[in-house]
């Protein structure tokens, strides 16, 4: 069941309806963000109806204390999360007195826009106050030129003659909707008339506190300010002005915030003063607003997709570029991609494989390769903490997190955190796709084999050697598919092992001398390559095919056709234990695996597992469509690819998984731009540039570009040919289907009907 909410625009998230009973869903749909900072689409002005006020910084969060019933050696020490910020959107409009409240008030000519093309948020509306007819326009949005600056202006007009005051504050009275003890995280530290500077609660974790200040200017036309009426927590500034007999008040609001991890705590609330006085103040609104469009323009340059014949998936793709560029654009190693990003506290906003195994190759694509790096380099800085983790299940070796802020594990569900440990395959393979996609083995030779040494010495001495069967095993574990815990042999993570220990072995091969620094024995590499030789996976002779783990044959196997419809999703209606006893596939596993490592597979091994796992799965992680639409694109099974192409581009829009209320799906965002270019257009980068594209039904034409070793190319397919474009850099060998060509300006092929990758 789907729920669109929204008009189907090209380059905007429109609507004309105030919906009352999913403001929620439009706040998450609405959400802004640069990188630095974000929030959910509220309301500047009063909204008395349930709603979430949203406002996250990057890198900024709280170690959370938790409970988890009977405790275990190895649990961590508290949940991280990211916490809930001041509110500095709050701009409180009053006419002739009485304060506007759209849940309350008679609501005309409403209308909302997020702006893809231009970053911005845009709202139209008129209420009705005294009989008098009061329109409202906000245009607001978080700079990409200016990390600090969130910008705002309301426009105000009346039909008659109107006493309006606009309440202008920061508000630090904030809690998280996910706390656990509905606890405030915040504490005052000073203000003044324009700033407030608050700090993180202690904890008792040894964990720095953050420091967070905001100070606001304001530009009026038509208002004159009267004072304030501040409180601790709270700064206002207090604007008064007539409307009516064609007077248009307008109100500018500009924010700048900065925190302790760039600035030192007592230069915080100066710091944002000088820069707003440095590289704001001296420019109009108009200006800052022409800036933003002209940066969100150079990235849609480099990233935007250009789809014909279905405006669907037009705006599903460029809502999916935009959230995830407004989330991360890798300026600063130190972050990360979280899975809401800056559009809800699910998840806790802290850092998965997510990013690994779906975010790295579509930035590798669609930015410069710095980006990529920096996400490569994050993992790295927090070796120390992956060391810490292996260490608390004693283990040797680096067993990177599943969920973290620092690089040590708080995650506190133990068949998460204990068993759900494929993740740590996913980070050597983010380094391999680096690697061989940009051709720069720079980081691979120092970096890259730290990483994979300490991650291979812990897939060393997490197997065991089964003296019943003769080979090595990996028991307890948690797969992709997480409706099944502590199952054994999953096939996912003994097939990752085995790579990464590979992968390993032949990158020392290449870099002998980092063996000796990094104190890899040749007793080391040998039992290393003695596990690749006799791993074990689960293999079923009769259907040919991979068995997700050593008892998932034994389950009652049955499609997700025949299962009631108001069962789905299972995770809404099914109890946990029923779902573990299914034979019910959250997400690809097996297929994970195969879409990692598909050139190790024959397409009628492919065929085969695509055709057993498939109708078994739920699709209920936002991460499962893609790998299944990439597969399914590949299997000639266009239609099918098609399909699961548009639940993972408006998994978000049209609300697919029912629970977009609680934040966007970021990461999973790039499954939309991986099934175009992997799926639709056949794209392998890994051991040279090809490409097997075919036309989904009803689409007339679609193109992308990409970043590949220092060019940049245009791909462009309609229902004739398919072009490939030098735009920049030099010639090149590339593959089109199965015929070998130069790349020097332009290729043209024919399209061909039925294509093999």
């Amino acid at each position: 069941m789907t729920q669109q909410i929204f008009e189907i625009n090209p380059w905007k998230v429109t609507t004309k309806q105030l919906d009352k009973e999913n403001r929620r869903l439009q706040e998450s749909l609405t959400s802004l963000g640069n990188g630095y900072m974000g929030m959910r689409g509220n309301f500047e002005e009063a909204y008395s109806g349930d709603h979430h006020q949203g406002t996250y910084l990057a890198g900024v969060w709280y170690p959370d204390k938790t409970r988890v019933g009977w405790w275990k050696n190895g649990y961590p020490e508290y949940f991280g999360k990211v916490i809930n910020a001041m509110n500095f959107l709050y701009m409180h409009i009053f006419v002739d007195g009485e304060e506007i409240d759209l849940y309350t008030d008679e609501v005309k000519d409403f209308d909302l826009t997020l702006d893809m093309e231009k970053g911005r948020l845009e709202r139209f509306f008129t209420v009705v106050k005294n009989g008098k007819e009061v329109t409202v326009h906000f245009t607001r949005f978080l700079s990409i030129d200016i990390k600090e600056l969130c910008a705002i202006k309301v426009e105000i007009t009346a039909s008659e003659k109107a006493a309006i005051r606009i309440e202008s504050a920061l508000d630090g009275n904030v809690q998280n909707e996910d706390a656990n003890y509905d606890e405030m995280f915040w504490e005052w530290v000073e203000q003044t008339d324009d700033t407030l500077v608050v700090e993180t609660i202690p904890n008792n974790f040894g964990i720095e506190r953050f420091s967070v200040a905001a100070t606001m200017h304001h530009k009026a036309t038509g208002f004159n300010q009267k004072g304030n009426n501040s409180k601790e927590l709270f700064v206002s500034q207090v604007f008064e002005g007539e409307a009516g007999n064609g007077q248009v008040l307008s109100l500018e609001k500009y924010v700048t915030l900065t925190t302790s991890r760039d600035h030192a705590k007592d230069q915080l609330a100066a710091t944002a003063e000088e820069i707003y006085a440095t590289k704001v103040a001296g420019q109009s609104f108009e200006e800052l607003e022409a800036k933003q469009a002209n940066l969100w323009t150079k990235r849609w340059e480099l990233a935007d997709v250009e789809i014909g014949g279905d405006d669907e998936a037009q705006q599903g793709i460029r809502f999916n570029l935009f959230q995830l560029f407004s989330t991360y654009y890798g300026e600063d190693e130190r972050l990360n991609i979280g899975p809401k990003g800056f559009t809800g506290e699910k998840y806790g906003g802290a850092t998965y494989w997510d990013t690994e195994a779906y975010g790295v190759p579509f930035y590798l694509a669609v930015t410069e390769p710095e980006v990529t790096r920096n996400l490569l380099k994050y993992r790295h800085n927090q070796l120390p903490g992956a060391f810490h983790n292996a260490a608390q299940q004693g283990l040797k070796g680096a067993l990177y997190p599943m969920v973290t802020f620092t690089g040590v594990e708080c995650h506190n569900e133990w068949e998460i955190t204990f068993e759900e440990i494929h993740r740590n395959g996913a980070i050597p393979y983010a380094i391999y796709n680096y690697t061989a996609y940009t051709g720069d083995e720079s980081y691979l030779a120092e970096e890259g084999l730290e990483v994979l040494s300490a991650v291979s010495r812990f897939w060393a001495d997490r197997v065991h050697f089964s003296q019943n069967k003769q080979c090595y095993m990996i028991h307890g574990v948690t797969g992709p598919n997480e409706y099944e815990n502590n199952i054994n042999n999953n096939w996912y993570t003994n097939r990752l092992a085995v790579w990464v220990l590979r992968y390993t072995l032949e990158s020392l091969e290449k870099y002998p001398e980092r063996a000796e620094a990094l104190g890899i024995t040749a007793t080391e590499k040998e039992q290393w390559q003695d596990i690749i030789d006799n791993m074990y996976f689960p293999y079923d002779e009769e259907r040919q095919v991979f068995v997700q783990h050593d008892t998932f044959l034994d389950k009652d196997l049955k499609p997700v056709s025949a299962l009631d419809k108001a069962d789905l999703p299972l995770n809404q209606h099914w109890s946990w234990d029923k779902i573990l006893r299914s034979c019910f596939i959250k997400q690809a596993d097996v297929l994970q695996g195969i879409y990692l490592f598909g050139d190790e597979f024959t397409m009628e091994e492919k065929e085969r597992n695509f055709d057993f796992y498939e109708p078994m799965t739920v699709h209920e992680s936002s991460l499962s469509p893609c790998i299944h639409a990439i597969l399914a694109a590949e299997l000639h099974k266009e239609e099918k690819a098609v399909d699961l192409y548009r639940r993972t581009a408006r998994l978000d829009l049209d609300n697919y998984n029912n629970d977009t209320e609680d934040g966007l799906h970021i990461t999973s965002m790039t499954g939309s731009w991986l099934t175009i270019a992997e799926g639709f257009a056949g794209m392998r980068a890994k051991d040279g540039l090809r490409f097997a594209p075919f036309l989904p039904k009803d689409w007339t034409h679609y193109q992308f570009h990409i970043n590949y070793r220092g060019r940049l190319i245009l791909i462009a397919v309609n229902e004739e040919t398919v072009s490939l474009t030098l735009v920049k850099g030099e010639a090149l060998p590339v593959r089109i289907y199965d015929e070998e060509l130069q790349l020097k300006d332009e290729i043209k092929v024919a399209l061909k009907k039925t294509v093999s990758v």
